[in-house]
């Protein structure tokens, strides 16, 4: 194993909160692979980029030499995460549970070692406690102490409902710690309440306190709301390379280096070095293109990446697309925003009469390729380069 100073260089890179480093230094020297946990609850069938945040950090640990303990949380997946909710969050069936869950094991072993995982149920255990036993971890904590949680304090103050069962999910989260011997628990920031509970329950069961490593929440393609489907602003790790390769090419060049901090396996010195160069003049697009290269190698293949990059210059370099454009957010319906529309909404021209003229004259170039269907629609999550002419363009993303 690496010396601890450089293993703790490693495990601090983008992290949120670290509690408590002195702890975590006292576990290192051991000298024996961590046990590292994360949770995921089966809520969506696919991952994002959003969600690899957290399976980055577990493998910074594994090539460490440390143990991940990838967590699917089939049990408290009914129940529903109230994190960061303003209402009771609908469980999931245990059908659509074990459906999800199916999902999760065939994506993750595309960024974790299978060899330094182990793919654990938190049902395993959970279904064994009785009613008994439920009654006894309840009455662990008070309902005033669950209060202290922000979202269930705003939803106490405002008279909102709170479910009684909405309590046992950071309860039973923290024993989920208890039944794994964790010595590390990975969550995002919102998540700070729910990862302390499991230092109090082992604690409680005589065991030693877990440390907590928090990571934050990656924004999505618009730079502003957290990355997930509901917003249109995400990129799926099973999207195909040209699309993903697109995708990541259209985020600013202020919004890449943060994306390159929390999803590269680059070492940070080579990521400071090519900041430096950025500064000094190189152009940021060429570290875009690695980076993106990058991505779409680890979720497809280095030839998928070659092509997509290739696809990408074909489309977008030999068009002579601009650096610099006009940036736009639009909202569609659920069957999308048709041309016309977007046209008009980015600014790019006075009407959908106009743009419709447009598309019949042959002035209107989607990703470098002309326009000729009047009612083709851009769907929510995709972002798009739109040419009007020889001069106008506009980066859209569709939310």
């Amino acid at each position: 194993m690496k010396p601890i100073t450089e293993q703790l260089d490693i495990i601090r890179r983008g992290c949120g909160e670290l509690l408590l480093e002195d702890e975590l230094e006292q576990k290192l020297a051991l000298g024996r692979p961590l046990r590292i946990k994360a949770g995921f609850d089966p809520t969506a069938p696919d991952l994002h980029l959003g969600h690899t945040v957290l399976l980055n950090k577990m493998r910074h640990f594994q090539d460490l030499g440390h143990h991940a303990l990838f967590l699917i949380g089939d049990f408290t997946g009914m129940i529903g995460d109230p994190s960061g909710k303003n209402t009771t969050r609908p469980p999931l069936s245990r059908e659509q549970v074990i459906e999800n869950a199916r999902s999760y094991e065939n994506q993750v072993f595309r960024i974790l070692k299978p060899e330094q995982t182990e793919v654990v149920f938190n049902s395993a255990w959970m279904d064994k406690l009785g009613a008994g036993d439920l009654v006894r971890l309840a009455a662990t904590h008070t309902v005033a102490r669950m209060l202290e949680r922000d979202d269930f304090g705003k939803r106490y103050r405002s008279n909102k409902p709170i479910a009684i069962h909405e309590f046992l999910y950071p309860l039973i989260q923290g024993y989920d710690s208890v039944a794994l011997k964790a010595d590390v628990e990975l969550g995002g920031t919102d998540q700070k309440f729910n990862l302390l509970m499991g230092r109090e329950l082992q604690k409680h069961f005589g065991q030693p306190e877990q440390c907590v490593l928090t990571m934050p929440l990656l924004e999505g393609l618009d730079g502003v709301n957290k990355m997930s489907k509901s917003a249109g602003n995400y990129i799926g790790i099973t999207e195909n390379p040209s699309d993903m390769f697109g995708k990541l090419m259209s985020i600013s060049d202020e919004l890449m280096w943060r994306y390159i901090e929390l999803l590269s396996f680059e070492p940070m010195d080579a990521v400071n070095t090519l900041r430096e160069e950025v500064n000094q003049g190189r152009n940021p697009r060429d570290v875009k293109v690695g980076f993106a290269q990058e991505i779409v190698a680890r979720f497809h293949s280095k030839r998928d990446a070659e092509a997509a990059s290739l696809d990408f210059e074909a489309r977008f370099r030999r068009g002579a697309i601009p650096d610099e454009m006009l940036e736009k957010i639009l909202h569609a319906e659920k069957d999308g925003l048709p041309i016309a529309q977007l046209l008009k909404q980015a600014g790019l021209t006075a009407s959908t009469t106009e743009a419709l003229r447009l598309i019949e004259q042959g002035g209107i170039k989607l990703n470098g390729e002309k326009v000729s269907d009047k009612t083709i629609k851009l769907n929510r999550g995709q972002t798009a380069i739109v040419q009007v002419g020889k001069r106008k363009f506009a980066k859209v993303t569709i939310s």
